[in-house]
């Protein structure tokens, strides 16, 4: 095709920055797991926007962080190693002129990159328009950015011109997915995302991180009107499992409902959801648990 472009465009910044609700408004539908707790997303997901002048590739990465244990490292390591091999990096930040440490971490990691950076300024629904200057301001002085962009990803504010500015960078390029695809992960995991979204939401802070879910089985009915999903939510202490449950099972029924209600819309069709808790102590320390959830350094 003439003049189309193509291009890799990864997002990074720190845990609860907005990294997958921006995604997930950029690509219009639901792919990355959002919620208001750290280190919602732990793999490299990859989701495809395509129109009629070129497509972007999004890499939505863990966020950077100093990492406490194996599965923190991965995170880190795959965060990091994205930067090197992308056209454009969006850096997500949140509305304000105080840097934290987190943020002049970033910034460190960028210094050494040549790829353009775009300084992407979210959550300005959460502020009056005369503040954002200042945050402009603050940011400028720690790197050389290709562009500022201020956005809601939450509220799609300014998002197509961020779009616009992409494009801007972007080289002719060949079509690397078909134009209707908008992810490359497989349906298991996104549907043991989704359950593992409404665990993070539903459940106190202190078991979120240290929970994984496997999807055991996965069938189709005659007729394909029905879909038969079990799963399995995967946590590190025997009181973490009775908190998950819940008192007669009410937790985890309401883990179950409000992941169907998204799986369904996710496979357009009627999902009957089995959910059972097993303990597996320390799995985030594990090299073979971590593989065994789908966490591995080559991806």
């Amino acid at each position: 095709m003439k003049n189309f472009k193509s291009g890799f465009v990864t997002l990074i910044g720190r845990p609860n920055v907005g990294k997958s609700t921006l995604m997930n408004q950029l690509i219009g539908q639901k792919i990355a797991i959002t919620s208001n707790k750290p280190q919602t997303t732990r793999n490299r997901i990859q989701t495809v926007y395509t129109c009629e002048e070129g497509q972007i590739i999004f890499l939505d990465t863990p966020g950077i962080h100093k990492a406490k244990n194996k599965l923190g490292e991965y995170m880190v390591s795959v965060a990091e190693r994205t930067l090197k091999e992308v056209d454009i990096i969006l850096w997500l930040v949140e509305p304000s002129t105080f840097i934290g440490a987190g943020e002049r971490y970033i910034a460190e990691q960028l210094r050494h990159i040549s790829t353009p950076v775009f300084l992407v300024i979210n959550k300005i629904d959460t502020v009056g328009k005369g503040e954002i200057l200042n945050f402009i301001a603050a940011y400028r002085d720690i790197l050389d950015f290709a562009e500022i962009i201020p956005v809601s990803a939450l509220k799609g504010e300014n998002t197509e011109e961020l779009v616009k500015t992409m494009f801007q960078y972007l080289e002719q390029g060949p079509m690397y997915y078909n134009e209707d695809t908008i992810t490359d992960q497989p349906e298991r995991q996104i549907v043991a995302e989704l359950i593992r979204e409404k665990a993070l939401r539903n459940l106190s802070d202190e078991i979120p991180h240290g929970i994984a879910v496997a999807i055991d089985q996965m069938r189709e009915r005659p007729g394909g009107r029905l879909i038969d999903i079990d799963a399995t939510i995967i946590c590190e202490k025997n009181s973490h499992k009775g908190i998950i449950i819940g008192k007669q099972g009410a937790m985890l029924k309401r883990i179950g409902t409000d992941a169907r209600r998204d799986i369904q819309a996710l496979l357009d069709c009627q999902v009957n959801l089995k959910l059972w808790v097993k303990v597996k102590k320390d799995w985030r320390d594990s090299d073979f648990q971590i593989r065994n959830f789908g966490y591995r350094q080559e991806d």
